[in-house]
C-alpha cells in the first residue's frame, strides 16, 4: 500500500509544479522551465520515503519518460519547454536520468543516497547554473555550440559543494569538505564540457558513479 501511495503521492507533486511553473512564466519561458528543473529533483526525497524497490521507483520516471517525450514533440507542457525550434530533448533527458538511478540506488543492500547526489546535483547545481548564467553571462564560451559561462561554472560549483556537504554529513560519512569539493569539481568539469542538454544525463550519472565510488 506504501508504495502505491507514493505513487499517487510522486504524480500529484510532479503536476503542482508544474502547476506553479504556469505562474512563473509571467517572467518568461526560462523562468518557468527553471522552476519545474529545479523543483521536480526533490521528487527524490518522497521516492526515499516511500518506495522500497527499484522497480516501484522507477514507475513514476518511467511515465515521464513517456509523458515528456509527447510534450517535446507536441508541445503539451509549453512551461517545460522551450519552444524555440531547437533539438532540445532536456526534459527527456532529465526523466532518463532519475529513471537509471531508481533502478540502481534503490533496493536491498543499496544506497538511494548516490542516487540522490546525482539527480540534485543535476536539479539545483546545473538548474540554478543556468539560472545564473544567463543573467550574468560573464565569461562566455561555446561547447559545440551549446552557450556555457563562468558564472554558470562557479553556481554549479558552489550549489553543489553545498547539496553534497549535507548529502555527506546525512550519510554520516567523512571526511566531509575534501570529498565534497572534489565531487563539486567532478560535477561542475562534466557539466562545463556537456553540449547539446545532454548535461541533464551526464551530470547526474557521472556525479552518482562518483559519488558511490568515494562515499558508498
Amino acid at each position: 500500500m506504501q508504495n502505491w501511495i507514493g505513487i499517487a503521492a510522486s504524480f500529484g507533486f510532479i503536476f503542482t509544479v508544474i502547476f506553479l511553473a504556469r505562474f512563473m512564466a509571467r517572467f518568461g519561458k526560462e523562468a518557468s522551465r527553471k522552476t519545474v528543473h529545479v523543483l521536480v529533483c526533490n521528487w527524490w526525497f518522497l521516492a526515499m520515503y516511500f518506495f522500497d524497490q527499484p522497480l516501484w521507483a522507477a514507475i513514476v520516471p518511467a511515465s515521464f519518460v513517456l509523458i515528456n517525450s509527447l510534450s517535446y514533440r507536441y508541445q503539451i507542457f509549453q512551461v517545460m519547454e522551450r519552444g524555440e525550434g531547437k533539438e532540445d530533448l532536456g526534459t527527456v533527458y532529465y526523466a532518463i536520468s532519475l529513471l537509471i538511478l531508481s533502478l540502481l540506488t534503490f533496493g536491498s543492500g543499496k544506497n538511494p543516497l548516490v542516487g540522490a547526489a546525482g539527480i540534485l546535483l543535476m536539479g539545483y547545481g546545473d538548474g540554478l547554473a543556468a539560472v545564473f548564467g544567463k543573467a550574468f553571462p560573464w565569461g562566455s564560451y561555446r561547447v559545440f555550440g551549446s552557450r556555457k559561462s563562468l558564472t554558470g561554472n562557479l553556481t554549479m560549483f558552489v550549489v553543489s559543494f553545498a547539496v553534497l556537504v549535507l548529502l555527506i554529513a546525512w550519510q554520516g560519512a567523512s571526511p566531509i569538505l575534501p570529498v565534497a569539493l572534489g565531487l563539486a569539481l567532478v560535477a561542475t568539469l562534466v557539466e562545463a564540457v556537456t553540449p547539446f542538454g545532454l548535461d541533464n544525463l551526464t551530470v547526474p550519472l557521472v556525479s552518482a558513479l562518483a559519488y558511490g565510488m568515494v562515499i558508498g
